[in-house]
């Protein structure tokens, strides 16, 4: 027997709970709003956070796009599409520059966003005080008084042992001069893209129930020291074997019958639609 779903799969009360929680993020940007995060047929864990917001923002005119680790194609990519499609109807893309709603796992696409757009990022873990205090009372007192003096110290520990910041991924950023943010586990490379972004951006953490904002042309700023900035990822003198792209976050693969190493763009569509002659036009 075949089973009617709601449209979007929660009933409308859920959705307006959701939204709300939604709205007031993009009114205070960077803070994290708690949420009665909903059972899903998912794990908490697997994304059910930016799950639940795609799920409460998408209307019948969205088009809707999914990456996971800049693939359109991974398991956990493949059956959120299944489930926002078989409970919405809403067209799915590939493209980035098509899609309305994007829910993402660890990257944000090389195509700049642009107006109108919305970006969802799944997190797990939405506290950026969390490596350093425990209690969630304690970052709570500490994000009402601005007082992140912790977070610096963690960095400032990393180079002195490291010689070098080695927060790859999920690097602090400070959200328009006010709060001290966790951008998900996104690489270094990305965190310059939410600076000014054109596009909003909304993450989700279904298990920790909160949600937090970037609205859109929002100062962010990865959190550094004068006399050693931040940096992310170089790929210089490198690029993509397949398309021949540079300045994009690249994978470092082995060729499995020469041994050799080499790079590929970790987004799989901006790969393909820059085979085709598209993406490199629209990021131009």
């Amino acid at each position: 027997m075949k089973i009617a779903y709601n449209f979007a799969f929660f009933d409308e009360g859920s959705k307006r709970e959701i939204r709300r929680a939604a709205l007031k993020a993009i009114a205070i940007p960077g803070y994290q709003v708690p949420f009665a995060s909903r059972e899903m047929p998912i794990a908490r864990g697997w994304g059910t956070g930016g799950l639940q917001l795609t799920l409460s923002l998408a209307g019948r005119d969205d088009i809707l796009k999914v990456i996971d680790q800049g693939s359109d194609e991974s398991v956990n990519a493949v059956n959120i599409k299944k489930l926002v499609s078989g409970t919405t109807g809403i067209p799915q893309t590939d493209s980035t520059a098509e899609a309305t709603l994007i829910q993402s796992r660890h990257r944000i696409p090389e195509v700049p966003l642009k107006p109108g757009q919305i970006l969802v990022l799944q997190v797990p873990i939405p506290e950026p005080l969390r490596p350093y205090e425990p209690s969630e009372h304690e970052t709570k007192t500490l994000h009402a008084e601005k007082e992140y003096s912790g977070a610096w110290l963690m960095l400032f520990e990393q180079i002195m042992k490291y010689g070098t910041m080695t927060t790859n991924a999920d690097h602090p950023v400070l959200v328009n001069g006010r709060y001290v943010m966790a951008p998900s586990p996104i690489p270094r490379f990305d965190n310059p893209k939410m600076d000014h972004s054109e596009a909003l951006i909304l993450l989700g953490a279904g298990r920790e129930k909160k949600v937090y904002a970037v609205p859109p042309y929002t100062k962010v700023t990865s959190l550094d020291f004068e006399d050693f900035p931040f940096q992310k990822e170089s790929f210089e003198g490198k690029s993509c074997r397949q398309c021949g792209a540079a300045d994009v976050f690249l994978d470092e693969l082995i060729d499995e019958k020469t041994g050799e190493t080499y790079h590929q763009c970790n987004d799989t569509s901006f790969c393909l639609e820059t085979l085709n002659g598209r993406a490199e036009a629209v990021r131009g």
